[in-house]
């Protein structure tokens, strides 16, 4: 797998903010988390969890406070921090061209990091060599997204349209796996997905951890083990919100 090879990446904040220009995303946040963990970044929708992610991913840059990521420091060292992560699910980010099938997609991940991801020599192999090598990383990447395109409508000529939400963020996961990153990164993990869909989705993410893979992913809602950390009140508190609006839907 490929957090085996080079090893998932630690991730350390101290009072990480960021300010945007309609007040505070986030602010006072502090993480300890090593490699190969399972980070959760757990809060309401709205409460700076994505502006968090993509922070910790270094694609935004930080108000006050300091993180590292793999060694690198934030915000001093953004495009280390870059190099060493990749995002999967993310929209506006990494959307998914709904035109495109499965195959397109994966094969132009794969072209675009032999092309800009990989080393200067690794372009003068063979051809055929390069086509293997590719391919090797698209079905690695498969096996570890848990995506089997002999299970899609039409194999991995389905297109991304036909695809339900657990296959469209298997895929988004896979893409980002090509790339072999230390660190990945997925927003809305948890977002409209029925118990047993996400209890697969965290199966799927808890295991790349397990691998190796540090994994940072944005939820309503951590699972049992992850490292969470909470962008707007505490767990309890909103479970208390739950329950006393479920009981005001009872007396109404």
């Amino acid at each position: 797998m490929q957090g085996e090879a080079l090893g998932g990446a630690a991730v350390t904040a101290r009072g990480l903010g960021l300010r945007g220009p309609r007040g505070w995303a986030f602010r006072g946040i502090d993480i300890e988390a090593g490699p190969g963990s399972l980070v959760a970044l757990e809060g309401p929708s709205g409460s700076g969890r994505t502006s968090l992610l993509l922070t910790l991913t270094g694609r935004m840059k930080p108000t006050e406070g300091t993180a590292a990521v793999g060694g690198a420091v934030l915000p001093r060292q953004m495009a280390a921090v870059r190099r060493l992560g990749a995002l999967a699910h993310v929209p506006g980010v990494t959307d998914l061209d709904p035109a495109l099938t499965v195959e397109e997609h994966l094969r132009e991940r794969a072209l675009l990091e032999r092309r800009f991801g990989g080393s200067p020599r690794a372009l003068l192999r063979p051809r055929g060599a390069r086509a293997a090598e590719s391919r090797l990383r698209i079905d690695t990447a498969l096996a570890a997204a848990g995506l089997a395109p002999d299970s899609l409508p039409k194999g991995s000529r389905t297109a991304v349209r036909d695809l339900e939400r657990p296959e469209a963020l298997r895929l988004s996961v896979a893409l980002a796996l090509i790339g072999r990153p230390r660190l990945l990164g997925v927003d809305d993990a948890d977002l409209k997905l029925s118990d047993a869909e996400r209890e697969g989705v965290w199966d799927l993410l808890g295991a790349l951890a397990s691998s190796g893979t540090t994994v940072v992913a944005v939820c309503s809602e951590a699972p049992k083990g992850a490292v969470t950390v909470s962008t707007g009140g505490s767990r309890h508190d909103r479970r208390k919100e739950r329950a006393d609006a479920l009981a005001e839907t009872g007396r109404a």
